[in-house]
């Protein structure tokens, strides 16, 4: 294309939201198998370092679209495009099924005496604790994930040893009781000891980049994997984070780590990434990544969205406190689901659950034909 240079880099994020696919053939294409369908691509073209270019092209018209590119772009146009509608396939966690053709919650269990929400409230208690995540899991929670380190801005690093006390006798009760956990964690040996008790998902803020034995240890479990993006460490992150062009930093670094996570031996359809909202990050920079979530589709990766009970929520809602933004965790859920977002990482279950019924609701509605 004329406005495109032959040497720029296209990113590819799915827009133009359409409530049902009927009487559209040719014009809307589906999302990652999921329940949402969209009838244009936002293209961006990056050429040395910068944004040179902005096109909006109707899927109807990508073919002419493609056709004027270079050889190479096109290629990588075509590889792009087949991993962005691509189904994801689901998640099988131990005796549970875990569907990603629609928006799933993970539920948040901190076992910590300090995480910025709910911190000590369940701290050496494992039983009380465990008693929590199988009600959330009753509530609708597809997957508990167990965190006995906290990584808000600010917080010390805990001994591996603390950590595998707070958080392995949770985990071995919630796997009696048949529930699908995660550990959070950036620790090899804590991610030992959680799937030694019955863990069956990894979710690493630091994306296997904080413990140089991380990638060997989640390789030869063969479990999903959460790859997270940051920038620093929970007690640096916070301090003036700069980005050119956040959102396609945060795309390329996570293209990255699925690169490294693959040569380690993780497979490709074990990653799911998490652009991390909140960590390395202004506000400003967090809305850009909400406003463009689509684009991660093109990882070819189930996507995680985390941002319950944010600062990014009180910052735009009077400085509502941790516990008083219900509702702008419950706003932020339904746009990762309006995004395609495969999971959404909570910590109120039971009322971002009973959102997205209603969102899911609409979509069946529409998605059944007259």
């Amino acid at each position: 294309m004329a406005d495109i240079p032959p040497s720029a880099r296209l990113y590819f994020r799915p827009t133009g939201f359409v409530g049902a696919p009927f009487d559209r053939d040719g014009q809307a294409l589906r999302l990652a198998g999921g329940m949402t369908w969209f009838s244009a691509f936002d293209v961006i073209a990056v050429d040395g370092g910068r944004r040179v270019a902005d096109r909006l092209v109707p899927v109807e018209r990508i073919d002419p679209f493609i056709d004027g590119l270079s050889p190479a772009q096109a290629e990588a146009t075509r590889a792009t495009i087949a991993r962005i509608v691509a189904p994801r396939a689901p998640l099988k966690l131990g005796e549970r099924v875990v569907r990603l053709d629609q928006p799933q919650v993970m539920g948040i269990l901190n076992a910590t005496p300090d995480s910025f929400s709910d911190g000590g409230r369940h701290e050496g208690d494992a039983a009380r604790a465990a008693d929590l995540g199988v009600a959330l899991a009753a509530e609708g929670a597809a997957i508990i994930d167990v965190g006995g380190e906290s990584t808000r801005p600010g917080a010390a690093t805990v001994w591996e040893g603390d950590e595998i006390a707070r958080t392995a006798p949770v985990i071995e009760r919630l796997a009696r009781a048949g529930t699908a956990i995660s550990i959070d964690t950036r620790k090899a040996a804590v991610m030992e000891a959680a799937i030694a008790a019955g863990a069956h998902i990894v979710n690493d803020v630091s994306a296997l980049l904080w413990d140089g034995r991380a990638a060997e240890v989640a390789a030869r479990a063969g479990c999903p994997v959460v790859l997270m993006h940051h920038r620093g460490d929970p007690q640096t992150m916070q301090d003036d984070p700069r980005y050119g062009d956040v959102l396609i930093e945060v795309y390329d670094w996570l293209e990255d780590r699925i690169a490294a996570a693959e040569a380690a031996g993780i497979r490709r359809d074990a990653i799911i990434v998490d652009p991390g909202i909140g960590f390395g990050k202004t506000v400003r920079h967090n809305l850009a990544i909400m406003n463009g979530l689509a684009l991660f589709h093109g990882l070819g990766c189930p996507v995680l969205l985390g941002a319950s009970r944010k600062r990014l929520i009180g910052a735009l809602a009077d400085e509502a406190p941790a516990d008083r933004r219900l509702g702008g965790s419950i706003a932020l859920a339904l746009a990762g689901a309006n995004a395609g977002v495969q999971l959404i990482r909570v910590h109120d279950v039971f009322e971002t659950v009973q959102a997205l019924k209603i969102w899911r609701g609409m979509r069946d509605e529409a998605l059944s034909p007259l």
